[in-house]
C-alpha cells in the first residue's frame, strides 16, 4: 500500500470514541492522533476525559496532555503541528487513526482551514477582556454589528469562536464570513470519516455515568487546584465553569453537578449538529466494530 489514509473517528462526547479508536489502531497496527481540543491540556486530567494511562499504554497517542492551559493554542497551530506529526507517522505507517469530538479541529486536518490573517495578541486580549468583564451577550452584539452573516450561523454559546471571528473582523476591517468557504486544501493523504451515534437516551445515560465518575475521581479537587487559572480560556468549559460557581458558593455541589450534566447533554447535541452537516461521514453504532472495519477496508483497499 503506497497511498496514505487518515481514518477519522468522530462523534459526541461519551459515545465511546476512545475505545473504538484503540481497537482500530490495534487492528491496523498504527497510531492515534487526538483532535479533542480539551485533551491537549495536561492540567485537565479528569474533566477533559482523556484516555487513561492503561489506554495510552495500548497504542501510541499524539496530542494528549501535550500543552498547558497557560499556553496560547488554537486550531491554526493544531493544523500546522498535526500535519507535521502526520508526515512523520506516515513515514512508517500507511494508516493513521484520528479521534475526537472537536469538529473544527478535525476539519483543519481533513480539509484545511480557511486562510485567515494573523491577529495580534493585543487585539485578541482586548476582546477576551471585554468577554470577561461584560459577558457573552456583549461580544455577541459586537459580532452582530460587524458580521451579521456569521452571527446567524455561529454557535452562540461558543465564546471562543465568537472571539476568533471578532478578532479577524476588527483587525482586518472585513467580516469574518468573507474568509470562509474557500477551496479545500490538497492533502497528502486520503481521509475516511467514521461518525458515531447511538440512541439519545443511551447517550444521555452514558453522559450521566461519566459525570458521576468524574466527581468520584476527584473533579472537584482538580477544579479547586486550578482556581488561580480560572481566567484561562481552556477552563471556561463544561465541567469547570460550573464547579467554579460551587467553589464561589453560588450553588450547592448537587446543583453544580446537575448543571454539568445538562450542559454536557447540550454540548453533545451541538457536536452532532456539526457532524451531521458533513456529507463525507459514514455513520455507525460504536459497537459495530466489524462493520466499521469492513467499511474502512473497502475504502482503503
Amino acid at each position: 500500500m503506497n497511498k496514505k489514509y487518515l481514518i477519522a473517528v468522530l462523534g459526541p462526547t461519551a459515545i465511546g470514541k476512545t475505545t473504538l479508536s484503540i481497537r482500530l489502531a490495534k487492528y491496523f497496527n498504527t497510531e492515534i492522533i487526538s483532535c479533542d481540543s480539551r485533551q491537549f491540556f495536561k492540567e485537565l486530567k479528569i474533566g477533559a476525559a482523556p484516555p487513561s494511562d492503561f489506554e495510552l499504554s495500548q497504542v501510541n497517542h499524539h496530542f494528549i496532555a501535550n500543552k498547558s492551559i497557560c499556553d496560547h493554542y488554537d486550531v491554526g497551530l493544531f493544523e500546522n503541528e498535526g500535519l507535521l506529526v502526520l508526515r512523520e507517522i506516515f513515514q512508517r505507517k500507511d494508516i493513521v487513526i484520528m479521534v475526537g469530538g472537536s469538529g473544527l479541529y478535525a476539519n483543519s486536518l481533513i480539509y484545511g482551514l480557511d486562510d485567515f490573517p494573523k491577529i495580534p495578541i493585543e487585539v485578541r486580549e482586548d476582546i477576551n477582556n471585554k468577554y470577561r468583564e461584560k459577558g457573552l451577550s456583549f461580544i455577541l452584539e459586537m459580532l452582530e454589528g460587524l458580521d451579521p452573516i456569521y452571527f446567524e450561523r455561529v454557535d452562540k454559546s461558543n465564546h471562543m469562536r465568537i472571539i476568533r471571528a471578532l478578532g479577524v473582523s476588527i483587525y482586518t476591517g472585513k467580516p469574518y464570513s468573507d474568509y470562509l468557504g474557500k477551496k479545500t486544501k490538497k492533502r497528502f493523504f486520503t481521509s475516511v470519516q467514521i461518525g458515531l451515534n447511538i440512541d439519545r437516551d443511551i447517550l444521555y445515560s452514558q453522559i450521566e455515568s461519566r459525570v458521576d465518575g468524574m466527581i468520584e475521581c476527584g473533579l472537584v479537587q482538580e477544579v479547586e487546584s486550578l482556581v488561580k487559572y480560572r481566567d484561562k480560556n481552556a477552563l471556561n468549559t463544561v465541567g469547570y465553569k460550573e464547579l467554579f460557581k460551587y467553589l464561589d458558593r453560588e450553588c450547592s455541589l448537587e446543583e453544580s453537578v446537575k448543571e454539568i450534566k445538562k450542559n454536557t447533554r447540550n454540548f453533545a447535541k451541538r457536536q452532532l449538529t456539526w457532524f451531521r452537516k458533513n456529507r463525507d461521514l459514514k455513520w455507525f453504532d460504536p459497537m459495530d466494530f466489524q462493520e466499521i472495519v469492513k467499511y474502512c477496508k473497502d475504502m482503503i483497499l
